[in-house]
């Protein structure tokens, strides 16, 4: 419930984005309208249906008490910088395991699945290393960065034409914990990335539009 939907799942999408973004505190990007909103949805929408409840601590309860009093607490000096250390190595876990609860289950529909794709978008676009301004900014430290940096190297801000190039990513299952193309989610994240990658500003535009 913690680790695979509630909690660490949102810690790791606001600590791409808040990287993508500038933000330096956690809890500041919980005063972001589109930020909490896709927290919120990811927890309450696309992570939920999946959690198994333990009995002893409700899981609904559990996600408003994370969204609404630990994330926002301004006295938890967590920062998206250290939260997005080692993103390659907890995709797969916090949110591979729902994907693959999807695929597996007789009355979930993965096409639901809209905000985690974004994430996964949002993580190839957080490898380029350049902000939602155009600004450079330095990756947190990953066993994989020396792997995947170079899939997104070539890209540039405006560019169309990107989803061969970043097809290695898209079926690393070691990453997603699925082979995208196979999960049926590919197309959506390259979607998204194509969205993210569209000019200055196109970070914030994407998350208006489909947040």
């Amino acid at each position: 419930m913690k680790v695979c939907t509630c909690l660490n799942p949102l810690h790791t999408a606001l600590a791409v984005f808040g990287c993508l973004l500038g933000y330096t505190k956690i809890s500041d990007e919980m005063k972001d309208a589109e930020l909490r909103k896709m927290v919120e949805r990811i927890g309450y929408t696309e992570g939920l249906p999946v959690v198994v409840d333990p009995g002893i601590l409700d899981p609904k309860e559990f996600i408003d008490t994370v969204l609404n009093v630990r994330i926002p607490n301004p006295f938890m000096p967590d920062t998206p910088q250290r939260i997005a250390t080692d993103t390659s190595q907890k995709l797969a876990i916090r949110f591979g395991e729902t994907v693959k609860n999807y695929l597996a289950s007789e009355d979930k529909d993965i096409k639901n699945l809209k905000l985690i794709p974004l994430v996964f978008a949002g993580w190839m676009r957080y490898l380029m290393a350049v902000d939602d301004n155009g600004e450079k900014f330095v990756l947190s430290p990953d066993p994989l960065l020396e792997t995947v940096c170079p899939v997104v190297a070539g890209i540039r801000l405006g560019d169309t034409d990107v989803e061969e190039t970043i097809r290695p990513l898209l079926t690393n299952r070691a990453i997603f914990g699925v082979d995208l193309y196979e999960a049926g989610l590919a197309g959506l994240t390259v979607q998204y990335f194509k969205e993210l990658i569209a000019g200055v500003g196109a970070v914030r535009a994407t998350l208006k539009k489909y947040v």
